[in-house]
């Protein structure tokens, strides 16, 4: 992208942030991640502590604090949104295109550096992931400032130490916000970098000493402390959550090894064959050099590690091959540079037939419903995704048009801009379904009969994201799930069985609960005093009589 002057990058950017910031608020919060990650947050404002994570006021150590604080933070100076339960992620994925193209341009040149950013914004799963509240994104941004500031510190100038040291404190900052990944992986592609390229002289370049000292300073006071104050965190976060998750299926997210085939190919539409014919290219054409790092080799080891080291994991989700979309994006924009506008129209065609079955398809959404309730929200929801479809067909037929008159640069920025825009036309349609995923329904209908002397008691359910909606935590009745070891270390804080349940409920002047309908069929033939309050296909609410 030679021609494109500063001014035209700047109106670029502001187009890719508006449209990449605008819904942030609009859309209900999903369950379970995005009710989980919007309400430990709100839970340390309203205890004050910020040192022990709690769920529904129950001990919760599966993840480092980083985000929890970042959003905590947001949620104090701006005050409880969906916006600022999404903001962290929000944040961290635009900032991590900026990122892609600073990498770019130190690396790769100008109009690589262009080019990669447009990819990496334009990604269907990076782009959908930068508006889903999860802790992946947040990671993401961290472990590619790592291997960037690694990258460039390789490059011999009077910087590559304050670069080391850019690279340490990143990778402090991705251990704070999902665990020793954040250390682990990164150390592994080196080493395997290292492997394959027969040169080890990286290592003397590392800084050890003042390296080491940052990362520890940055990520042991937080370690320290909430070991301290709960002397069972250590055992439960170091080996529950990181060999037990990786090596067995403690977690129920078992997937075979090609879970994640369709996931990268639909990912990283509408680029996918180009990431294939980088892939192929940068295999074929990166030898290997004695005592000259090689960038393109350790971003092409980074993504392929990546993609086997989750594969062979017991424990799989989608978002978990985000890591390796900056990299691959990185690559593809060094390869797009000197791709001819023809090779790229046919990396680019089979996109046509798939946006037009796209658009052939969403009007009849609502025959994948299987109940009423999603018959009624698949057929508002099929109009999000016409709209969608259309815009990326547009995008695209304008994108084939512009190759064949030889208008490259002008074919990705539209291309792009329409599938980021589409992404976000889908992304905001969700909440037509969201009576489905969410409990914002739930808590408008039930809200007059809250107070916040009286309990509420949740029985064989946990709805992730009703306790953000009502402000409040519930008591759990016969229902654990991934608050049991909360619930071990403070078990005075759950009810066990249907009988210690009937006692409190009886002793009780006034008090509300929530249950799946079946259990509340159960719960009536036990003679519970309850009236129902509310109903859906999913849930009842009721009130003691």
């Amino acid at each position: 992208m030679k021609n494109v002057s500063n001014k035209q990058l700047w109106w670029l950017v502001i187009a890719v942030a508006v449209i990449w910031f605008v819904n942030l608020e609009y859309r209900k919060l999903i369950k379970p991640d995005e009710g989980r990650y919007a309400e430990i947050p709100r839970e340390m404002v309203v205890s004050g502590d910020w040192t022990t994570p709690r769920l529904n006021d129950l001990k919760y150590f599966e993840k480092p604090p980083l985000q929890y604080w970042a959003t905590a933070t947001a949620y104090t100076i701006f005050g409880e949104h969906h916006w600022t339960s999404r903001l962290w992620t929000g944040l961290t994925g635009f900032a991590g295109i900026l990122l892609v193209w600073f990498a770019g341009l130190r690396l790769f040149g100008r109009e690589a550096a262009n080019y990669a950013a447009i990819l990496l914004g334009s990604s269907m799963l990076y782009v959908l992931m930068g508006h889903i509240n999860t802790l992946d994104m947040g990671v993401t941004f961290f472990l590619t400032l790592g291997i960037v500031a690694l990258l460039i510190a390789q490059q011999a100038n009077k910087t590559s130490r304050n670069w080391m040291m850019v690279a340490w404190a990143a990778l402090a900052l991705a251990v704070l916000s999902k665990g020793l990944m954040g250390l682990v992986l990164p150390g592994t592609a080196l080493f395997i970098y290292m492997l394959a390229q027969r040169d080890f002289s990286v290592l003397k370049r590392m800084h050890w000493l003042f390296g080491i000292g940052i990362f520890l300073l940055i990520i042991a006071p937080w370690f320290i402390a909430v070991s301290l104050v709960n002397p069972e965190f250590p055992r439960f976060f170091f080996i529950h959550e990181h060999f037990d998750r990786f090596l067995t299926k403690v977690h129920d997210r078992y997937q075979p090894w090609y879970y994640f085939v369709p996931i990268l190919l639909a990912g990283m539409l509408p680029w996918t064959f180009l990431m294939f014919d980088t892939l192929w290219h940068t295999c074929t054409r990166v030898t290997r050099t004695v005592c000259v790092f090689s960038h393109e080799r350790f971003l092409l080891v980074w993504a392929m590690f990546i993609y086997v080291f989750f594969s062979v994991s017991d424990s799989k989700l989608p978002s978990y091959l985000l890591p390796m979309f900056p990299a691959l994006a990185l690559l593809m924009g060094k390869q797009l540079v000197d791709m001819s506008s023809r090779r790229l129209f046919w990396m680019i065609a089979p996109m046509l037939p798939l946006t037009l079955l796209a658009a052939g398809f969403a009007p009849f959404t609502a025959r994948l419903a299987d109940t009423p309730l999603q018959l009624q929200g698949y057929g508002e929801y099929a109009y999000w995704l016409v709209s969608a479809a259309l815009v990326w067909l547009l995008g695209v037929i304008a994108a084939l048009v512009l190759l064949r008159r030889a208008n490259k640069q002008a074919a990705v920025m539209i291309l792009a801009l329409s599938t980021l825009l589409a992404a976000q036309i889908g992304a905001s349609g969700y909440n037509a379904i969201a009576k489905e995923r969410s409990a914002y329904f739930i808590a408008n209908a039930i809200r007059p009969y809250v107070k916040a002397e009286e309990p509420f008691y949740s029985v064989d359910t946990y709805e992730q994201t009703l306790p953000f909606y009502l402000k409040r935590t519930f008591t759990l009745v016969q229902f654990q799930d991934e608050m049991a070891f909360g619930i071990m270390q403070e078990p005075q804080r759950w009810i066990p069985d249907y009988a210690s349940f009937a006692k409190v409920w009886q002793a009780q002047q006034a008090a509300l609960a929530i249950m799946p309908v079946d259990t509340y069929k159960r719960l009536k033939q036990l003679d519970f005093a309850m009236k129902i309050i509310y109903e859906d296909a999913q849930y009842i609410v009721v009130r003691k009589l």
